[in-house]
């Protein structure tokens, strides 16, 4: 009897393994940049689900580093497995690009710093140029997945964390008919903190890049989020929706202590809103 618990324990362990398989890869992405005289090539790690494709694939864009004044944390790659099982286990490619000078790639990471590189930069014109510096290389990222065999091309969405999450509605918009889908996590390209109120003169304005885009977007925000007020995305939000822009607004509350910043890794909160989103 005790065999039979313990070979039905087995299969049932072998099954659930099975439904979570997923293959991961990394690839150097081309790009048409130059720097020091030296081609620039981007990491890109992609997560494969079981079967023959080609599937329906997510590109996710990482955030930032907090406030941009600790260079060891720009060479972590970002490329979550727990995230990226989510979307494999329903069917979805996942690939997380690395921006220049971010985790194994090339480059100088340029994404509107200060004149000294001391942190992240509030001053709009230096922000905004490394807003458009961000998605030069999502271009080179995308346009390499465009012609992998296991990508299907007619069912791409994009995606993102934070940075990644406005730069996914910005790219949507301004690269009409690539994707079918953009998903925003929590995303901002400077923090609510800016003095002066300067970062009302660079989310909104970025967000309403992404207006262009036919299709509904989604937007998911945590409460108490140690970036973006609610207040303040709500109002990034009512922007995009006033430029044109189509979507939906959804904000969760987490446990108590936890950065709504996070949402991210909560995917029980946020899970059924995708899956929705996705199945459209």
């Amino acid at each position: 009897m005790r065999k039979l618990i313990l070979l039905a324990a087995s299969v049932l362990l072998f099954t659930a393994a099975s439904c979570w398989a997923q293959e991961r890869s990394t690839v150097r992405v081309p790009t048409p940049f130059v720097e020091g005289g030296a081609p620039v090539t981007l990491e890109m790690v992609i997560y494969k689900p079981e079967g023959a494709g080609p599937f329906p694939t997510v590109v996710f864009n990482h955030g930032s580093t907090g406030i941009g004044n600790d260079p060891k944390l720009f060479k972590e790659t970002y490329a979550p497995e727990r995230l990226a099982q989510w979307f494999t286990q329903r069917g979805w490619l996942v690939a997380f690009p690395q921006r220049r000078g971010r985790g194994q790639s090339d480059g100088l990471y340029d994404e509107g710093f200060t004149p000294k590189r001391e942190h992240y930069s509030c001053d709009p014109a230096l922000s905004l140029a490394g807003f458009d510096h961000a998605l030069a290389d999502i271009d080179a990222a995308v346009a390499w997945l465009q012609k992998d065999p296991d990508v299907d091309t007619k069912r791409m969405e994009i995606a993102g964390h934070s940075r990644g999450g406005i730069l996914a509605i910005a790219y949507a918009g301004t690269r009409p008919g690539v994707f079918q889908g953009a998903i925003n996590f929590v995303g901002g390209w400077m923090g609510d903190k800016c003095p002066d109120n300067t970062a009302d003169a660079i989310n909104p304005v970025s967000f309403k890049r992404g207006a262009a885009f036919p299709l509904p977007t989604l937007w998911l925000y945590g409460e108490k989020d140690s970036f973006y007020a609610l207040a303040h995305s709500r109002k990034n939000f009512e922007a995009f929706t006033a430029a044109g822009g189509k979507g939906s607004f959804s904000s969760y509350a987490l446990a108590p202590g936890v950065n709504g910043h996070q949402l991210v890794v909560q995917q029980a909160l946020w899970g059924p809103t995708v899956e929705a989103y996705l199945a459209k």
